[in-house]
């Protein structure tokens, strides 16, 4: 029963992961996409991650899967973050409209 479970949450990180990549090409500029690729990589781990961890029961295995998602929980916004900061710094500054870009796109159709 355990193993069911556990292959329903990978399958559900992996279906994720493919819908947020797909869902990744409707935006068009820097900054809406290192968020969202930020996100589908946290969210899509953590399901695969816990997927993994509820197959395998509980052992010293799924200890260090469950150590392995907690820094993957650090460091994946922390790494989004720095990306979008030194993409400022550097000069690479957000359009007149990316703030509200989900905005704009929906009045223009």
């Amino acid at each position: 029963m355990m193993r069911i479970v556990g292959e329903i949450l990978i399958i559900l990180g992996l279906v994720f992961m493919l819908f947020g990549v797909i869902g990744l090409f409707k935006f068009r500029r820097f900054y809406p996409r290192i968020l969202i690729a930020a996100k589908i990589d946290t969210v899509g781990l953590i399901t695969i991650f816990m997927g993994v961890a509820v197959r395998h029961g509980f052992s010293f295995f799924t200890f260090r899967v469950l150590l392995l998602l907690g820094l993957v929980l650090i460091t994946n916004p922390m790494t989004a973050y720095i990306i979008a900061r030194f993409a400022n710094l550097s000069g690479y500054k957000p359009e007149s409209g990316e703030i509200n870009s989900n905005t704009t796109n929906d009045q223009e159709m």
